[in-house]
């Protein structure tokens, strides 16, 4: 017999806290660019436009290789494909403390979204291979906790290794991205080893276990249909393809505040060192906001208000940041925008598993997550475009709160989508 809390409880203690390390050391080497940007512009003669087009570069790539990257993942298995994803972005992170131009920081930067591609979804996928749907939106969220701690770690982290500026001959900005890249290749050969690829073949669960949770996930999947399952319609699916477009505001909002905060703090007199232990502070209220939303919203009938209200209050908070001229309280609604902006998107993540699986679900989630990602492509050039033609570091909090406003409006039209084709779904399967 099978205690599921106890199953559910052992498979995360076992999964969670290696999958969340790993996403710390992602986060970080995605974030280490916003810190490396108080040095690097000048260094390379940059301005700050041009710097954000090589930042956002990574995006490009990253979209380009999401889907291929996450069906790879899908035939070879996670432990392999995760090794080789760390361990070639790794690498281009540290590349990139040898940049001597902007043409090489934007072939790098393309570079390392093209290695990062499909880890984000492809630990997406993982969650429906081993937890039960209704343990999903939870298991996200604490699975996306780490990125909270990651911008927690990496902030002061980012402010304190450009103070080594000059340490063995060395630049504050390029001891960052040798300090942050080394972490990812020493991970990626601990995942060869660690990682089980899926249940069936986990050592770590018991034969009753095993063929437990493979009946409960088959018992779920088989009210999906068969369409779910398929690759290439998942890509073609009107419901896969306006979550495509909804979620784009999540990861503009996220990317534009995370790599523009630094600045806004520089822009207060407030110094390297300073500036890093400061941007803890939003991530703490990510991390509670990640953690609380979710739960709230496994217990609940509707989950829809528990990703549209976030977005909303992040969107006001964003707005007000704007208008007020007091900088305590500019930052004090910066790090309650940054909450409502995280808070809802593990919710948002469970909502393709009501139609999707198998192969389905790679390609679903990676396209979803691909082209929402074009929104750390946007804002990273938006913002600074509207700092430069407005000289104001705080005007693009305007457009990351009109970009979240209409993602959380959309979330109602892809509710309405999925509750109808589940509704089909249930009527063909009373007719046969």
């Amino acid at each position: 017999m099978v205690v599921e809390k106890q199953l559910i409880s052992k498979i995360s203690w076992r999964l969670m806290p290696f999958l969340g390390i790993l996403y710390l050391i992602a986060y970080i080497d995605r974030q280490n660019v916003s810190f490396a940007k108080l040095q690097m512009v000048d260094a390379l003669g940059m301005s700050e436009y041009a710097y954000g087009l090589g930042a956002s570069l990574f995006f490009i790539g990253y979209f380009i290789f999401e889907v291929p990257s996450n069906l790879f993942l899908e035939k070879f298995g996670a432990s392999r494909w995760f090794a080789r994803i760390l361990v070639s972005w790794g690498l281009v992170t540290i590349a990139l403390a040898f940049t001597q131009s902007a043409g090489m920081f934007y072939v790098l930067r393309f570079l390392l979204g093209v290695c990062e591609a499909g880890f984000f979804p492809g630990v997406l996928y993982l969650m429906t291979l081993w937890y039960p749907a209704r343990y999903r939106g939870a298991m996200v969220g604490l699975f996306m906790i780490f990125s909270a701690v990651a911008n927690a770690i990496g902030a002061p982290l980012g402010g304190s290794l450009l103070a080594m500026d000059g340490l063995l001959g060395l630049k504050g900005w390029e001891w960052v991205f040798l300090v942050t890249g080394v972490p990812a290749v020493i991970a990626g050969i601990v995942t060869w080893f660690y990682l089980d690829d899926r249940p069936e073949k986990a050592t770590f669960l018991t034969a009753v276990e095993k063929d437990w949770l493979k009946k409960r996930i088959d018992d779920e999947n088989s009210n999906l249909g068969t369409e779910g399952g398929h690759a290439f319609k998942a890509l073609l699916d009107p419901r896969v393809v306006l979550m495509s477009v909804c979620f784009i505001g999540f990861p503009l909002s996220a990317y534009g505040l995370s790599y523009w905060l630094p600045t806004v703090l520089k822009s207060f007199g407030i110094g390297n060192v300073a500036n890093g232990f400061l941007n803890i502070i939003p991530w703490v209220v990510v991390s509670v906001a990640l953690y609380v939303v979710p739960h709230m919203a496994a217990r609940a009938r509707w989950q829809t208000p528990y990703i549209v209200i976030p977005a909303f209050f992040g969107a006001i908070c964003l707005v007000l940041s704007a208008v007020i001229s007091n900088q305590t309280l500019q930052f004090a609604f910066l790090c309650l925008a940054a909450g409502g902006i995280f808070a809802g998107q593990p919710v948002f993540w469970s909502m393709p598993s009501r139609f999707l699986r198998g192969a389905g679900a790679a390609a679903g989630l990676a396209a979803i997550n691909s082209v929402g990602n074009l929104g750390g492509f946007i804002a990273q050039n938006v913002v600074p475009w509207i700092k430069d033609a407005t000289g104001s570091t705080i005007a693009p909090m305007f457009f990351l709160a009109a970009c979240l406003t209409v993602a959380g409006c959309l979330v109602f039209i892809v509710e309405r989508l999925i509750s109808r084709g589940e509704e089909q779904s249930q009527e063909s399967g009373r007719i046969s």
